[in-house]
C-alpha cells in the first residue's frame, strides 16, 4: 500500500499514513512512533511528535548504510551542516541520532504530498504554478549552498507542497551515501533524469549541478515528462550528457530559462538569484512572487488537507503471532484408524513431554505481541530500534519426529544430507523379467541365465551410483550401449571408479533429475559483444556488463563489476568468478572452471596486464570474459580492461 492508497472508513488511521508494521520499532531516540510515511532510498520515515506536540517526520537509515563505517562519516558530516540551514523552503533539520546501531534525524513535518505524487496524479502544472515553484526552490537552494553544501539529489520526490510553498528535504545526504560500497539490486542513491553532466560523469560536484537539476525538474513539472525521456538508465544518462533537452511539452515562456538551467557547462547556468529574479519578472504572476491561497489548483489542495488530519494517539500495534508451540499435525482423513503400537505410544509420549521445565500456563492476549516502546518501558536512546519482540523458538522440532502413518522408519538418515534424487530400487524390472522370458522361451534356459547376470550387474552399478552420489554410473546408464555399465567398471569391493570429466559434466547437468531421464542440454551462447575496452576512472564508476559501458555507482546496472582501491567488487550475490593464466577463455570452459574452482577475490596483484578472467551471472547463466588491459591503480582506482559477453540461451 502506497501513501495515496485509500483505506477503509474504519480504520484507526487516516488514509495517508500507513500503520506500523510488527517489525517496526515503536519508538526511536526518545520518539514514539505513530505511523508510517513511507520509505525510499535512504530508510523508512515515520510520523512522531516532539514533546511539545508538533509533529515531526523520522527518518531510520537502511541497515545496508548503518553498516558502511565511510557512510557514517559522512552521514554526521552532512547532517551537522544541514542543521545550519535555516531556509524558509526547506524541511528543518530538528534532531539525529548520529551514534546508534541505526543512524536516524528528524526534520520538520511537512503537510503535503512530493511533487513527484503531484505530477504522477494530476499532470503538468499551469506556468503561474512553476514559475512559483522555480522561486521557492531557488531560494531553497540559496540557503543551502550558503553553507557551503550541495544537494546532488534534487528531484520531485525531494520536494514537499504545502499550502504556502515547496519544502526541499534530503539536502546533502545523497553524498553520504555515494560513500559506501554498497552494490545490492534494485538500490540506487540518484535519479538519471535529474542529474547534472558532470555528476553522471563522475566529475566533482557544484552548486551549479543543483541549478541543473532545478531545470530538469521544472521542466518535468510544466511538461509532464522529463526533458531527457525516459527507459533504462544508461540510456537517460548518455542523452544527459551527449544530447539536448527535449522541452517541446514546455510552454513558450519557460523554455529560454529551462534551457539554460540545463546547460551542459556548469559555468553557463544560472546562478540561483538570477533564476529568482527572472521568475519574479514573468507576466505569469504580475512581478511578485506570492504564495496566496490559490497558487495550487484545487486538486492539490485537497491532498494538503488530508495529509494536515494527523493521528493524536498512539497506533495499535499489528497483530503478531503468540509464542506458543504448534499443535502436532493431524493424521490424513483418509488415513485408517489403527490401534497404536508400544512403539508408537511411545514415541507421542516423548514428542508431548516438554524438553524442559514446564512454564505455568499463560492466557495469550487477543493478537497481540509484547508491547515496546510507546507501549510499556521505552527503550534506552542507545539501543538500535526493535521490532515486537516473539517468544523463544519451540524446542519441540516436529521433523525429528516419527510418523504415525506408517511403522517406524529404518536407519535415519542425517539431516545434513544434501537431498538428491531417490535411489532406485535393487532388483530388476518387470520389463527386464518379462524380456528374460522370452528369452527363454526362445533360446533356452542357459541364454535366459545369462541375461539375467547381465542385467543384475547393470542395476546393481546403477544402485552404487545413486547412493554413492558419483553419477558416473547414472550417465552409463543413459548410454545406448550396454558395455557402458559392465562389472569391469568396478573394483572388487563394489565401488565405481573416478568418472571421466564427460561423465562429471553429464553426472551435473542430471544431478536433480531421474537417473534414467535424457541429459539436460548443454548451454548455448550467443555473443552479445567481443573485445569491447572499457576504461573506468576511478572508484566511483562500474562496468555495467549487461550492456558493455562504463557508469556511474549510482546507476546501480543489475549486472556489474566495480574497481575499488585495490580489487574489484564482483557483486557477490549475483556472480561467480574464475581467473585462468591461459591465453584465451571460452564461455563453456569458464562455466566448467567455477563449477569446480571458483575464485574468491579479484585483487589487482593478481591482475596483471594480458590476465584474464571470467564471471557467470547467477540468474540468467550469462558470461562475460574479461583481460585486463591495463592493471588497476590502487590510488584512484582507475582500471582498463576488455570484455566480450556472451548470453546464455539454453
Amino acid at each position: 500500500m502506497t501513501a495515496d492508497t485509500p483505506r477503509d472508513s474504519a480504520a484507526p488511521l487516516p488514509p495517508i499514513f500507513q500503520p506500523l508494521l510488527p517489525e517496526d520499532p515503536r519508538e526511536v531516540g526518545g520518539y514514539r512512533l505513530f505511523a508510517r510515511l513511507g520509505a525510499g532510498g535512504m530508510g523508512r520515515v515515520y510520523l512522531s511528535y516532539t514533546p511539545g506536540g508538533r509533529p515531526v517526520a523520522l527518518k531510520v537509515v537502511r541497515p545496508e548504510f548503518a553498516e558502511d563505517a565511510e557512510f557514517r562519516r559522512r552521514f554526521a558530516q552532512e547532517v551537522t551542516n544541514a542543521q545550519r540551514i535555516h531556509g524558509l523552503y526547506t524541511a528543518q533539520v530538528i534532531d539525529s541520532g548520529l551514534d546508534a546501531d541505526a543512524p536516524w534525524l528528524v526534520t520538520a513535518y511537512v503537510p503535503g504530498p512530493s511533487l513527484q505524487q503531484v505530477i504522477r496524479e494530476h499532470g503538468a502544472l499551469p506556468v503561474r504554478t512553476v514559475l512559483l515553484l522555480i522561486g521557492g526552490i531557488a531560494e531553497a537552494l540559496q540557503a543551502i549552498h550558503s553553507v557551503e553544501v550541495v544537494h546532488r539529489d534534487l528531484k520531485p520526490a525531494n520536494v514537499l507542497i504545502a499550502g504556502d510553498g515547496p519544502r526541499v528535504i534530503d539536502f546533502g545526504i545523497a553524498r553520504a551515501a555515494d560513500a559506501t560500497a554498497l552494490t545490492g539490486t534494485g538500490f540506487r542513491i540518484g535519479s538519471p533524469a535529474f542529474m547534472s553532466p558532470e555528476q553522471a560523469q563522475g566529475k566533482p560536484v557544484t552548486p551549479a549541478t543543483d541549478v541543473f537539476a532545478l531545470g530538469a525538474l521544472a521542466a518535468y513539472v510544466a511538461g509532464g515528462t522529463p526533458p531527457f525521456g525516459e527507459g533504462p538508465e544508461t540510456a537517460v544518462l548518455y542523452r544527459v550528457v551527449h544530447e539536448e533537452p527535449v522541452l517541446d511539452g514546455v510552454p513558450e515562456g519557460l523554455r529560454e530559462l529551462l534551457a539554460r538551467c540545463l546547460a551542459k557547462l556548469p559555468e553557463d547556468r544560472p546562478q540561483p538569484a538570477e533564476i529568482i529574479e527572472i521568475a519574479r519578472n514573468h507576466p505569469a504572476v504580475g512581478g511578485q512572487l506570492r504564495f496566496a491561497d490559490d497558487w495550487l489548483p484545487r486538486q492539490i489542495n485537497t491532498e494538503i488537507t488530508r495529509r494536515s488530519d494527523l493521528p493524536k494517539t498512539p497506533p495499535t500495534p499489528l497483530p503478531v503471532a503468540p509464542a506458543v508451540p504448534p499443535a502436532p499435525p493431524a493424521l490424513p482423513p483418509t488415513a485408517p484408524t489403527l490401534a497404536p503400537t508400544a512403539h508408537q505410544t511411545a514415541a507421542t509420549a516423548a514428542y508431548t513431554a516438554p524438553a524442559g521445565p514446564a512454564a505455568p500456563p499463560q492466557p495469550a492476549p487477543a493478537g497481540f505481541g509484547p508491547p515496546l516502546g510507546a507501549f510499556g518501558p521505552p527503550q534506552p536512546t542507545t539501543e538500535a530500534p526493535t521490532g515486537p519482540v516473539t517468544g523463544p523458538t519451540p524446542t519441540v522440532q516436529l521433523h525429528q519426529q516419527p510418523s504415525f502413518d506408517t511403522p517406524p522408519p529404518g536407519p535415519v538418515v542425517p539431516e545434513s544430507r544434501p537431498a538428491g534424487p531417490e535411489p532406485r530400487r535393487k532388483g530388476v524390472s518387470w520389463k527386464a523379467l518379462l524380456t528374460v522370458a522370452l528369452v527363454m522361451a526362445l533360446g533356452g534356459t542357459v541364454g535366459g541365465v545369462v541375461l539375467m547376470n547381465k542385467l543384475g550387474d547393470k542395476g546393481g552399478s546403477s544402485n552404487t551410483a545413486s547412493q554413492g552420489g558419483s553419477g558416473a554410473a547414472s550417465a552409463g546408464d543413459r548410454s545406448p550401449s550396454p558395455k557402458a555399465a559392465t562389472p569391469s567398471s568396478q573394483d572388487q569391493a563394489g565401488a565405481v571408479t573416478p568418472p571421466s570429466a564427460s561423465a562429471k559434466a553429464k553426472a551435473s547437468a542430471g544431478a536433480t533429475g531421474d537417473a534414467s531421464a535424457s541429459p539436460s542440454r548443454p548451454p548455448r551462447y550467443t555473443m552479445v559483444y567481443e573485445n569491447r575496452e572499457l576504461s573506468s576512472p576511478d572508484s566511483s564508476h562500474s562496468f555495467d556488463l549487461a550492456n558493455g559501458n562504463v557508469v556511474p555507482d549510482s546507476a546501480s546496472p543489475t549486472w556489474a563489476l566495480s574497481p575499488s582501491y585495490d580489487d574489484f567488487d564482483w557483486s557477490s550475490g549475483t556472480s561467480d568468478v574464475y581467473i585462468t593464466r591461459e591465453q584465451s577463455l571460452a564461455p563453456e570452459a569458464c562455466s566448467a572452471a567455477i563449477d569446480q574452482h571458483p575464485a574468491a577475490d579479484l585483487k589487482y596483484d593478481d591482475l596483471p596486464p594480458g590476465r584474464i578472467f571470467c564471471l557467470r551471472n547467477r540468474a540468467n547463466g550469462g558470461v562475460v570474459v574479461g583481460k585486463v588491459v591495463e592493471q588497476g591503480n590502487k590510488s584512484t582506482g582507475a582500471v582498463k580492461v576488455s570484455f566480450t559477453y556472451y548470453r546464455n540461451d539454453s
